[in-house]
């Protein structure tokens, strides 16, 4: 089976399924301008200053499920929420069984949120139109149907399945036709305790952006968003939230 850069065992060959970085030989679907590189900077002492021995480095914080060295608020691997201390959504042990509840009394069915996933050619345009290096092996799918997702629970992770992690996100976009350009945890949704949505960008490669707009979010802000915003992710996916009430 195929080794990355990183030592890993792949089973796919384009990109990692333990890390997701690109495997040796695979072409990169990177078309995003934005340069997310470090900055250098001047040694404030000058020249001829005496240097001055390095500090230590503290050991990188691990992830306390899975083991993985901490690059953001969510955990690489498994999607564990350093912030919160909670891991992903289905992996907490189930509640032994409690007393039967009484009937309860009428109310209001409680809203309802769900994710319309589509391909969308505008937003397809325009990441044609930024010429990234890619841009030009990039072809709209001529058959991707729409397709509805209810959210559910605290956290929605929008991304690619990995076999190797076992690990599937509730907003799967791995499946044909599949995204090049959607990282395998490419963006969360948080749920707001007074309703609505905060999306996070935990670092991916191609960048996350709302509602039409050019640039991308920043990486571990929350940008709030509501019934009726779009989500744009990868060459072409766009992610559009939806709010039912329940009925009086």
């Amino acid at each position: 089976m195929p080794i990355c850069a990183n030592g890993h065992v792949s089973a796919a060959d384009d990109y990692c399924d333990v890390c997701g970085d690109l495997m040796e030989g695979a072409p990169r679907a990177e078309f995003s301008r934005v340069e997310r590189g470090a900055i250098a900077l001047a040694d404030p002492a000058g020249p001829g200053s005496a240097a001055r021995p390095a500090a230590e480095e503290p050991a990188p914080e691990e992830c306390p499920d899975c083991g993985t060295p901490r690059s953001g608020r969510f955990c690489e691997n498994c999607g564990y929420d350093f912030a919160t201390g909670t891991a992903r959504p289905g992996e907490r042990p189930a509640a032994g069984p409690g007393p039967e509840p009484g009937p309860a009394p009428d109310s209001p069915a409680p809203a309802r949120w769900s994710a319309l996933i589509t391909a969308d050619r505008e937003y397809y345009a325009s990441v044609i139109a930024q010429e990234g290096p890619d841009s030009g092996s990039l072809e709209f799918p001529p058959y991707c149907p729409e397709r509805r997702v209810p959210l559910v629970g605290e956290q929605i992770r929008i991304g690619r399945r990995s076999a190797s992690r076992r690990s599937v996100p509730e907003i799967d976009l791995g499946g044909p036709p599949e995204d090049p350009g959607v990282s395998h945890l490419h963006a969360v949704l948080i749920a707001r305790p007074e309703g609505g949505w905060l999306l996070v960008d935990p670092g991916s490669t191609n960048g996350t952006t709302v509602n039409g707009g050019a640039d991308p979010i920043a990486v571990n802000m929350p940008v709030p968003l509501g019934d009726g915003d779009r989500v744009h992710v990868g060459a072409w996916t766009t992610i559009t939230l939806s709010l039912q009430e329940g009925s009086p």
